[in-house]
């Protein structure tokens, strides 16, 4: 009988220095409260044993992703690359594009909002505010009407700020929560758990190589995703 369970990535990009593989919406990056095995262990795991090393794998991890949030996700191979990876995102020279599927359309077919978040983490959920507050951090992104179908709205966004639960608090805050997201408003949970919100591509200079190095999620393989043509 065949092993179950056996974790197989999905890989996006790789060389000597990161790796880069699509995550799916169920899993998480780092351990937490619920005790389920982290995406950066599997990966370890696979690495090892793909590439027969006798030793620990070195995997650090670059960024997160939320919990029911797929797409695009980076984690080092190299404290060196870690260090200048990390550099990189803290610096904003990172560009990082998302989709979002909506029900109720934005304000604007295009705009830039700003908002400012407070972590709420006893309930791990952001609130946003008009102006700033104690404790808030500045939250910037751009959303673009991406698409449309029946039913539904595609949002293309890009984030200049990285904050907790950003564009699903920002989304939520004018009127637009991400299909599928309880937390943040959206009326009813989609089947799978997900939320419709994607890691759709990233883009940055290699921290080692020095080349533009840029990475594309695939679309998740859904009725809801399949009506949209990405632009």
């Amino acid at each position: 009988m065949a092993e179950q369970n056996i974790f197989v990535p999905e890989i996006l990009y790789e060389d000597n220095h990161i790796i880069a593989i699509n995550k799916k919406s169920s899993q998480i990056v780092q351990s937490d409260k619920t005790g389920d095995e982290p995406l950066v262990e599997l990966l370890k795991k696979f690495i090892k044993e793909r590439d027969n090393k006798p030793g620990d794998v070195f995997l650090g991890v670059v960024h997160r992703l939320d919990r029911p949030v797929g797409g695009v996700i980076i984690f080092a191979k190299t404290s060196k690359s870690l260090v200048r990876m990390n550099e990189l995102f803290r610096s904003g020279e990172v560009k990082k594009t998302y989709l979002a599927i909506v029900k109720n359309a934005p304000p604007k077919e295009q705009d830039i909002i700003t908002h400012y978040l407070y972590r709420n983490e006893e309930r791990n959920k952001s609130y946003a505010y008009h102006f700033p507050k104690k404790n808030t951090k500045e939250a910037r992104l751009e959303y673009t009407v991406a698409g449309k179908s029946d039913n539904y709205i595609l949002l293309k966004i890009r984030l200049f700020t990285g904050r907790h639960h950003q564009i699903r608090c920002q989304l939520a805050a004018i009127g637009s929560p991400v299909k599928g997201d309880l937390k943040y408003g959206f009326d009813r949970a989609n089947k799978d758990a997900s939320i419709s919100l994607i890691a759709y591509s990233i883009s940055f200079v290699h921290p080692v190589k020095k080349e533009t190095i840029n990475i594309t999620a695939p679309l998740p393989n859904t009725d809801i995703w399949s009506v949209f043509e990405i632009l």
